[in-house]
C-alpha cells in the first residue's frame, strides 16, 4: 500500500470517529517531539478544571505568543487529551498553546462551560509567564462548540469581568466552524441553553459591539453540522456595528476537517493552520 494510501487510511480512523487508534497515529509526534509539555495543572478547584501547555522546542529565553484553544464536541464530549496534535501544531508556528477542560452538559448547563472557559483563560493571562509565555500577546481559538465558548468568552464582557479581567487582554479570536448564532430545536440543546428567553444569552452575536477583539471566521463548504449562517450573521453584526472581522470559506472541507486537518499527516487538506498563524501575527504586538 503506498504511503498516501496509509495516510488516507489513517485520516478515515480519525474522521469517522475518534477512536484510540486514529487519536494515538493523529498525537504520535507528541511522544517523540522536544515540545515541552506540561499536563493537567488546575486552573480551579474543580477537577474538571484542568489544561496542559504546550511550549515550542528550542525557545529558551524567548516570551512567546500564547493560544487558549478550546476544543469542540457538542458541549457533551470531548477531552484536552484528546488533542495534544493541535498543541503541536500550534507550537510549530511559534506559539505556547494551552488546551483546557471544561465542564460538559448535561452534568452542568450553559453558561458553565462558558465560565470555565474564561477561568481557564484568566489563568493563562494570570501565569503564562512562568512557561515562558507573553501575557500580552494572548489569543483564543476553537473548534465547533468550543469556537462558541472561546467567542463568547471575547465577545461577551461578564465572563471576563468575573475573573477580574476584560477582554481586552485578548489580542484576535479565530474560530474554526462555531455555532456562533442559532436557535436551539433538539431536546437536549433546548435543555442545555433554555428556557427560550435565554437564547439570546448564548448568541454570540447580541454582545457585538464593534470594541470587540479582532475575529477571523473559518468554515468548510461541505459542514453538514454547524451551518454557514453562524458565521454570516456573526460577520454582518460586527460589521454593522464597525467591528474588526475577517473570514474564510475552504472549498471540499468538512466540519471534522476543520480540526483534523491540522494533524500531521493531513495537512494538505486544507491551510487552516496557515490563515489563522497569519491572522494572528497581524494582531501580534504587545503594544
Amino acid at each position: 500500500m503506498s504511503i498516501a494510501k496509509v495516510c488516507v487510511a489513517l485520516g478515515s480512523l480519525l474522521l469517522v470517529a475518534c477512536t484510540k487508534v486514529g487519536l494515538g497515529v493523529a498525537n504520535l509526534p507528541n511522544a517523540f517531539s522536544d515540545t515541552e509539555t506540561t499536563k493537567d495543572i488546575a486552573y480551579g478547584t474543580e477537577s474538571w478544571q484542568k489544561l496542559d501547555i504546550y511550549v515550542p522546542p528550542h525557545s529558551s529565553g524567548q516570551s512567546l505568543p500564547v493560544v487558549v484553544f478550546f476544543y469542540g464536541g457538542s458541549w457533551k464530549d470531548g477531552s484536552k487529551d484528546m488533542y495534544p496534535f493541535m498543541g503541536e501544531a500550534l507550537a510549530s508556528k511559534g506559539y505556547i498553546a494551552v488546551i483546557a477542560d471544561y465542564s460538559k452538559y448535561p452534568q452542568v448547563k450553559f453558561p458553565t462551560f462558558v465560565e470555565d472557559g474564561a477561568k481557564a483563560v484568566a489563568w493563562t493571562y494570570r501565569h503564562i509567564a512562568d512557561y515562558q509565555g507573553d501575557p500580552e500577546r494572548l489569543f483564543i481559538a476553537g473548534h465547533s462548540a468550543g469556537a462558541h465558548i472561546g467567542a463568547m468568552i471575547t465577545a461577551d464582557k461578564q465572563y471576563l469581568q468575573a475573573e477580574g479581567l476584560t477582554p481586552s487582554i485578548i489580542k484576535a479570536f479565530a474560530g474554526l466552524s462555531g455555532p456562533y448564532d442559532f436557535v436551539p430545536y433538539e431536546e437536549d440543546y433546548m435543555d442545555m441553553f433554555g428556557p427560550p428567553e435565554n437564547y439570546p444569552n448564548m448568541q454570540v452575536t447580541t454582545f457585538i459591539d464593534g470594541k470587540e477583539p479582532p475575529m477571523l471566521l473559518l468554515w468548510g463548504a461541505d459542514d453538514t453540522i454547524v451551518g454557514k449562517s453562524n458565521m454570516d450573521k456573526l460577520i454582518a453584526k460586527i460589521h454593522a456595528e464597525q467591528g474588526m472581522v475577517e473570514s474564510k470559506i475552504y472549498d471540499g472541507v468538512g466540519h471534522a476537517d476543520m480540526v483534523s486537518s491540522l494533524v500531521w499527516f493531513l495537512k494538505s487538506k486544507a491551510p487552516i493552520l496557515e490563515d489563522v498563524d497569519a491572522f494572528f501575527r497581524r494582531h501580534n504586538s504587545s503594544a
